[in-house]
């Protein structure tokens, strides 16, 4: 079998991705081959091609956070994996190696779409909505009748943090430019200003403040996020976007986060701060992410099915034209999801 992939070979800009094509093995025991439909563009291949994502693989390396896609073929059952057939849609997290027409991957890691559910559709909130529940509903725990702040509301992963976030009843402040403020009202949520002084404004709508921030930024400015906090609040930061462009090891920035966090959890504010990492979990319990993974994207899927959360598309590009998905995924002006489809045009 024969894929076709995009390589990020080094730190560069978004042109220096090439495209190869290489021989893949037959699938092997408890593995999938899996055609596949689309890939996004994620925060995290942004911060590769700089060579600063804090987890990332040595260069030379196929980018591609995660995909939606077909199983063509299915290697020898192996215990413990659930069953599939070829045929099924399929979502799946894979850090790296979406951008390809095929890949294999462990049938364990395989989260089956509901019919109904579109390819491109799906993938709008493999990883965004994964990383939203999970913030959501397992860390910050909000419950119906709260309030919270998102940042970056009308982003990828604020967008679907808000739309789940209305969807369960939760009041969402959201933070945007003023030229996307229509589009967060239209979500449901109250937008903010993030070129203002979002504390003020948050206290004005919020005057005891809220059940949870959710802070992709980092930076200085996480220093209002916790202050936004109600007794019994909940931070949570999830990124550092602020850094995106800072040459060096993104490792640092993190561990700098990290420790502060950890600093504010010592003080006796009743508050609480978390560092979300999508992937914490997985090499010290797999089973028992495996499972937890799928049960929430079941959730999210089912969410999207109902139209109780949308898809929002920006672009779709064919795996030759990566590098002008990548450009538009860092505009700063995109609007949805950018997705990767090795076809080149929507799988619905």
């Amino acid at each position: 079998m024969r894929v076709t992939e995009v390589v990020l070979p080094s730190v560069g800009e978004p042109e220096a991705l090439r495209v190869r094509v290489r021989e893949l093995p037959p699938p092997g025991p408890g593995r999938a081959l899996v055609r596949v439909e689309a890939s996004g563009v994620t925060f995290a291949e942004q911060q590769m091609r700089r060579g600063t994502y804090y987890d990332m693989p040595a260069f030379p390396f196929v980018p591609g956070y995660d995909l939606v896609g077909v199983v063509e073929e299915l290697g020898a059952p192996a215990p413990g994996r659930p069953e599939l057939v070829v045929g099924q849609r399929v979502a799946a997290l894979t850090g790296t190696g979406g951008w390809a027409d095929r890949v294999l991957l462990d049938a364990g890691d395989l989260v089956p779409v509901p019919d109904g559910v579109a390819a491109v559709d799906a993938e709008t909130v493999v990883t965004n909505g994964a990383t939203a529940w999970r913030m959501l509903h397992r860390v910050a725990k909000v419950q119906a009748g709260e309030t919270v702040v998102v940042h970056g509301a009308n982003g990828g992963v604020g967008g679907v943090l808000v739309k789940l976030a209305v969807a369960g009843g939760i009041r969402v402040i959201g933070t945007a430019s003023a030229r996307n403020q229509d589009a967060v009202r239209a979500m449901g949520a109250l937008p903010v200003d993030y070129r203002g002084d979002i504390p003020a404004q948050v206290r004005a709508l919020a005057p005891h403040g809220v059940a949870a921030v959710f802070d992709h930024v980092g930076g200085k400015g996480v220093k209002d996020s916790w202050r936004m906090l109600a007794p019994g609040g909940t931070l949570v930061s999830y990124g550092s976007a602020s850094t995106r462009d800072q040459t060096g090891r993104g490792m640092i920035n993190v561990l700098k986060l990290v420790a502060r966090l950890a600093l504010w959890n010592t003080l006796p504010n009743r508050r609480s701060a978390h560092f979300f990492n999508l992937w914490a979990g997985r090499s010290r319990n797999p089973e028992t992410y495996r499972a937890e993974l799928r049960d929430d994207l079941t959730q999210v899927f089912g969410l999207l099915r109902s139209g109780a959360v949308e898809a929002v598309i920006d672009g779709i590009y064919p795996l030759d034209r990566a590098a002008d998905a990548l450009r538009r995924a860092e505009s700063g002006t995109a609007v949805g999801k950018v997705v990767i489809a090795p076809g080149g045009t929507a799988v619905r």
